[in-house]
This record gives C-alpha cells, sequence and structure tokens, in this order.
C-alpha cells in the first residue's frame, strides 16, 4: 500500500513540477547570429530647455531603432519567468493595467528611445497589476508567444498572457 500512495503522489505532483516556468533573460531573446544593436544617439531633449520639466514630459515618444529586430523561434510556447519594468498601454480607473509593454530596463519608450522589439514583450493579464510605482521591477511568469505586436509606443517582437506578475526581489 505504501508504494501505491508514493505512485500516485509522484502522479499528482509531476505536472505541477513539470510546469515550473523557466527563467529567461533579456540577452536569450537576441538571436546569437543577430548583428550587434547601434544605439540612436539623437539626444532626446534639448538641455538647453531641460529647466522647463513640463516640455520635456510632454515631447514626442523617442522612435524605436529595430522595430522588427530578429527573435528566437524556440522561444514560441515555453512556460517562462522573466523580470521586467512595466509600461502601461492601458489602466483602469482603479490604477490597474492588464495591458502592458514589459522591457528590461526603466524608462524604456517613455524617457528614452524603445529597445529593440526583441527586448520588449506585449503582455496581457486577466489580473493586472495595480500601478503605484512605475520604477518597481516585476516577474511576469506565462507562456511566451513568438509573435510581432505593434502599439502607440513601440514594436513588440514577443507576447504573453500572464498567469502571475509580482515584485521582483533579488534573493537573500
Amino acid at each position: 500500500m505504501p508504494r501505491a500512495v508514493l505512485a500516485l503522489l509522484l502522479l499528482v505532483a509531476l505536472p505541477v513540477w513539470a510546469a515550473a516556468p523557466k527563467d529567461l533573460t533579456w540577452s536569450e531573446m537576441i538571436p546569437p547570429d543577430a548583428a550587434p544593436e547601434v544605439p540612436n544617439m539623437t539626444p532626446l531633449h534639448d538641455l538647453s530647455k531641460m529647466s522647463d520639466a513640463l516640455s520635456a514630459e510632454s515631447a514626442p515618444a523617442a522612435k524605436q531603432d529595430l522595430p522588427n529586430a530578429p527573435v528566437v523561434q524556440s522561444l514560441d510556447g515555453q512556460n517562462i519567468r522573466l523580470p521586467g519594468y512595466i509600461v502601461p498601454l492601458e489602466v483602469s480607473e482603479e490604477g490597474r493595467t492588464t495591458d502592458f509593454l514589459l522591457v528590461p530596463y526603466f524608462g524604456a519608450c517613455i524617457h528614452v528611445p524603445p529597445p529593440p522589439s526583441n527586448q520588449i514583450v506585449h503582455v496581457k493579464s486577466e489580473v493586472g497589476v495595480k500601478l503605484d510605482e512605475l520604477y518597481q521591477p516585476y516577474w511576469v511568469e506565462g507562456p511566451l508567444q513568438v509573435k510581432p505586436s505593434t502599439s502607440e509606443l513601440a514594436d513588440a517582437g514577443y507576447q504573453m498572457e500572464a498567469d502571475k506578475i509580482y515584485v521582483y526581489e533579488l534573493p537573500e
């Protein structure tokens, strides 16, 4: 009898263990044979007018350098966990976003040129996340799709239906 119980426990636990997401880094989303990125050296704002903070904030969004950057096809369908910063595309009256871009660094798509499309994930979530502080990094988990997406802010090379979104914390 104990062997039967152990076998049953293994059968039940195996799908849970197998479903654990793979930690993915942003560099793994760039094909190894992709040409190196050449950063845009165009100034974002006229520095002589930086004292006028409102004009800097209302400046047009910076243009994305590589809106069709190559993606890693083998990532399609993988259950992953990726850390990044949230750039909301829509925010509800309650201050929640269920449609956003996940990017590797703070300010991407808002104050600095958007990263290449292979460094942007267009995320949708039923529950979403309340954005109290936009500078807070998050973990986002779910199946990754290698599928382009276009928004007002930038083109993304990947999409995801998020299963979980939670605050990123460094391990102790």
